[in-house]
């Protein structure tokens, strides 16, 4: 394979990684060659178990795309719901805080229903719906097109709002979390929006069900060695215990510590 070649291969991979999506005539566009040139490198591409052409479009194979927002938010209820409440008490009236996509930080909102003057900065509408019902608050939302189903908003803009402002806490979820402790996302623009929150924040509150770890997604993000604070239901699988004791400081086991 040219050098060429290799380098229009990476930046489709890429984005991809970050738009979940892109048309084959955008590529070939902004590649600046011919869709002849473009078709032929999404076949290749997608031989391997990343990619696939769907409808004249390339996305992630289907493995590594995200389960719809309402089907992840209807599971493991009993965890999340114990998830938020624990996060909710680290966060008293007043407070300032980023709350970031996903579902688990929609549980952390929904338990902050009791605390009253919060400014809230997100990109979540589900948690500005969820927060908006106590006239106290402050939410901050930033302008862009709404992803849907997930009902919440990514791209450059989103980093430009979250680099505007300081928070007290950042709530945010991971995809998944990998043997050695990396933050897993299904999209580069998801980990750089969390990484952006975190900068920004006096203090990180990382929020994850046990089943995130092991959980395959392709962006890589930060380790959960870094984060001020993990909140998790219950242990995961014991070959996580030698990762979860180098942070056993900074972990609080929602649903109680069996050992």
């Amino acid at each position: 394979m040219s050098s060429k070649m290799q380098r229009r291969h990476d930046a489709i991979t890429a984005l991809v990684l970050e738009q979940g999506a892109v048309t084959v005539g955008s590529l070939a566009e902004r590649l600046g060659v011919s869709m002849q040139t473009i078709r032929r490198d999404v076949e290749t591409l997608c031989q391997g178990a990343m990619l696939r052409r769907v409808h004249g479009r390339v996305e992630l194979s289907e493995e590594l795309m995200n389960t719809p927002f309402d089907q992840r938010a209807g599971t493991n209820l009993v965890g999340k719901r114990a998830i938020g409440e624990a996060a909710a008490q680290l966060i008293p009236d007043g407070s300032t805080l980023f709350i970031s996509i996903g579902s688990t930080p929609l549980s952390v909102a929904l338990a902050l229903r009791r605390r009253k003057r919060l400014t809230v900065i997100t990109n979540n509408l589900s948690v500005a719906m969820a927060l908006s019902e106590e006239m106290s608050n402050r939410i901050i939302l930033p302008g862009g097109e709404l992803r849907l189903p997930d009902r919440d908003i990514l791209g450059n803009d989103v980093l430009e709002f979250f680099g505007r402002f300081r928070a007290d806490f950042a709530v945010f979820g991971a995809a998944g979390i990998a043997d050695d402790g990396c933050l897993l996302e299904f999209h580069t623009t998801e980990v750089r929006a969390t990484q952006k929150i975190c900068e920004n924040a006096q203090k990180s509150i990382l929020v994850v069900d046990w089943s995130k770890f092991g959980r395959q997604a392709p962006a890589l993000g930060d380790n959960i060695a870094t984060i001020d604070k993990t909140i998790i239901d219950r242990r995961p699988p014991d070959n996580y215990a030698l990762l979860l004791d180098r942070i056993k400081d900074r972990l609080l086991v929602a649903e109680g510590d069996a050992t």
